[in-house]
């Protein structure tokens, strides 16, 4: 017999919701707690449903490092837009990467100057670009976590054993648990629970979490992204830090294994290896990066053609870095809905979808409601 799908609307029902906030607000019984949502999706969702007004005063969600355009760091956008502006190239992104501002410009504007950017929806349309236009350049920029960056790797296999010969990567993947390390280990950001992403966890399964949880005795939930996952796993997290236990747990076993995803490991660790990296607003990280192995250097569009970049410009007053890290809400910004939207953005955080800036702006009051207060 076939299992039945699950019904969504199970994981949105207000009155679950409310059970699980009510038994937040016991089992907190008025602790202070800082709990880190690390995926850009949990930041929406959060945002969206308005679930900072269930909680209890002293638990605080903090947004982390779970936006891959937000977290490239500056040289590498500067990269794409120069590399955008050369006539041999045609740069195939996402579209999220359009107006992230770089040092100088954007892609939008470069494409508006008759720089050759086309949207893409995948790596293997890059590559049936580059197949397309054997004359041109085709370079797409692998920016992403575990979860998209094995598909820019099978690009590189199939361009491989295809002969495309003009096909190249900016390698820009970052990877998550090296990040989370990096940011316990500040002593000027405080974290009592990781609110663990769906998504990458359903790659890389729970052990990553696992050491992280004994390492640095921080409980850790993988959870999805409807309200009664997100508040499932605040409680988890809240419980967890009450009874002085710092286990990972996985609260999303519809989408997420114990062992994730080895396939897609096999392909990521096929074609990239770990490599130091740099992450807007964090620095640099050890082994936190990917870059191609030997084996498929030819790919990489930063060796076959390195190019020279003024110095990066910093927007003044923008605080995404600060954001990035857990340090400070995007309300604290003196330039957020002050010269700062998503039509016009100053910085990353205010540019992706997954950023705690556009996130916070789209939703208002509902995202940046004090804990304890309610909406009305």
């Amino acid at each position: 017999m076939k299992d039945q799908p699950l019904n969504p609307e199970l994981f949105r029902d207000p009155a679950r919701a409310r059970e699980l906030a009510e038994d937040i607000r016991r089992i907190a019984s008025g602790r202070s707690l800082q709990l880190m949502e690390v995926c850009g999706t949990h930041t929406v969702a959060i945002a969206r449903s308005g679930l900072r007004s269930l909680l209890p005063p002293g638990i605080r969600l903090i947004s982390g490092p779970g936006c891959p355009v937000c977290v490239t760091p500056q040289p590498v956008i500067d990269g794409m837009i120069v590399r955008s502006a050369q006539p041999e190239n045609i740069l195939a992104t996402f579209g999220d990467m359009l107006n992230v501002p770089g040092s100088f410009s954007t892609l939008r504007e470069e494409k508006a100057r008759g720089g050759d950017v086309r949207i893409v929806c995948s790596p293997l349309a890059a590559l049936r670009l580059a197949r397309e236009n054997p004359r041109r350049r085709v370079i797409f920029p692998a920016i992403g976590f575990e979860t998209t960056v094995p598909t820019a790797a099978a690009a590189v296999l199939e361009a491989e054993k295809t002969a495309v010969g003009n096909f190249f990567l900016i390698s820009a993947g970052r990877l998550i648990p090296p990040a989370l390390k990096f940011l316990l280990s500040d002593p000027e950001t405080r974290i009592d629970g990781l609110l663990c992403p769906g998504h990458v966890s359903a790659i890389i399964g729970l052990e990553p979490y696992r050491k992280i949880a004994r390492r640095f005795r921080v409980p850790c939930a993988v959870a999805g992204f409807e309200p009664v996952d997100i508040l499932g796993a605040v409680r988890e997290l809240v419980r967890q830090a009450v009874e002085g236990r710092s286990e990972a747990v996985n609260l999303y076993r519809r989408v997420v294994r114990e062992g994730g995803n080895p396939k897609a490991r096999r392909v990521l660790g096929k074609v990239f290896r770990p490599a130091g990296a740099g992450w807007r607003g964090l620095g640099e990280i050890p082994a936190s990066g990917l870059a191609l192995r030997p084996a498929y250097r030819r790919f990489d569009i930063d060796r076959v053609s390195p190019i020279e970049l003024p110095p990066a410009k910093k927007v003044p007053g923008c605080i995404c870095g600060r954001i990035l890290r857990g340090l400070s809400d995007p309300a604290d910004c003196p330039r957020f809905g002050a010269g700062c939207e998503p039509r016009r953005p100053l910085g990353p955080c205010m540019v992706s979808a997954e950023g705690a800036c556009a996130a916070w702006f789209r939703y208002g009051r509902r995202a940046a409601i004090p804990p304890g207060e309610t909406v009305r």
